[in-house]
């Protein structure tokens, strides 16, 4: 059993914590700078409350930590977590920027602990389909992999000023909710070599960066793809991937694949038919809405990379690539140009 200290108890350290309670993991500890904040949470979910994070850092008999905080705040707590050898799990994004992203990575790898970022959706049943599907050819050739999340998100949501803030979320809807897309386009599809966008800041909230934007990609296989990423389109529509290839075409919607429309593969790939589903999990206009099952499988995968010594399926590298990605959008549409990422 995994013994776990959780930093930072917001809304999403909540899903962390009943996931962690579905698969059996202890929840020893937490710690939030709002006191009356993190004693709530300690309260139930039955954990310690310590008022520092490095003491939490520091708490006795934890298996890893897991960095709830605004992406902001990670390298501190990481930097302790190194010095006593404790491996280390933080919600997307894994930075604000990508210096500090690949500091975090350096200072893990040097110290022989592990670093995993949150991007649970990898862990869906669809993604782990389109995994297989994919290099066995069963789309022909990839010739576009595209993303579309068109959220909603109240005033009420961005009611603090560090929500959508540059210096505390690093942006607004592309780097906050699509950045899961981007990083299963990635895994997918492959690495992206340049990205073109234009954005619109403030379009609906009273935020300083973007609630509506565009990216276009241009892959380093030679295919090409869009994202479109906002949080001002009331009342909020599930997020789609959509993949099209030289013998068809696959369409992921929230958690499951809705669409498989590919030429003769039925009777060819009997074995390992398309999981095909409707009953969709989104946090298109609730934050809250999504599947625990993706969770619970990254963490128990988490888990078994800190058993064997393995690395767990997403690494810091993978965060930093994602973070790379939804950068250079941000990039391109500051300065209006094309912008290539590095290989």
């Amino acid at each position: 059993m995994m013994r776990i200290g959780i930093l930072g108890t917001g809304a999403i350290a909540n899903k962390h914590a009943q996931a962690y309670k579905n698969i059996g993991f202890e929840l020893a500890a937490c710690s939030n700078h709002t006191e009356s904040r993190g004693r709530e949470f300690a309260e139930r979910w039955n954990c310690k409350f310590v008022s520092d994070y490095g003491e939490l850092c520091r708490y006795p008999n934890l298996d890893f930590i897991d960095l709830c905080t605004f992406p902001a705040f990670r390298l501190e707590p990481i930097e302790i977590c190194a010095e006593i050898k404790r491996h280390v799990q933080v919600q997307k994004p894994i930075a604000t920027n990508l210096e500090t992203a690949r500091k975090m990575v350096e200072i893990t790898r040097k110290a022989g602990i592990l670093l995993s970022v949150a991007s649970q959706h990898r862990f869906d049943d669809s993604t782990l389909f389109l995994k297989r599907a994919i290099p066995q050819g069963r789309l022909g050739k990839i010739l576009q992999a595209d993303a579309y999340v068109k959220w909603y998100r109240s005033e009420e949501y961005y009611s603090r000023p560090i929500k959508g803030s540059w210096k505390t979320e690093g942006g607004g809807a592309l780097i906050n909710q699509a950045i899961h897309q981007v990083d299963v386009l990635l895994y997918l599809a492959g690495p992206i070599g340049a990205v073109h966008g234009v954005w619109q800041l403030g379009a609906l909230h009273r935020i300083e960066s973007e609630d509506v934007v565009n990216g276009l990609f241009e892959y380093r296989s030679g295919a090409t793809g869009v994202i479109q990423a906002a949080t001002a389109f009331w009342p909020g529509y599930t997020e789609r991937i959509e993949i099209h290839g030289t013998r068809g075409s696959a369409t992921l919607s929230g958690d499951q694949l809705t669409a498989w429309d590919v030429r003769d593969d039925e009777e060819a790939n009997a074995a390992d038919p398309a999981p095909l589903a409707q009953n969709v999990a989104s946090g298109s206009s609730d934050p809250m809405a999504i599947s625990l099952t993706s969770f619970e499988r990254q963490f128990e995968d988490f888990a078994d990379a800190i058993r064997t010594g393995r690395d767990p399926v997403i690494t810091g590298e993978e965060g930093c690539r994602a973070l790379e990605v939804v950068l250079g959008v941000y990039k391109a549409c500051r300065s209006g140009q094309r912008v290539e990422l590095r290989k």
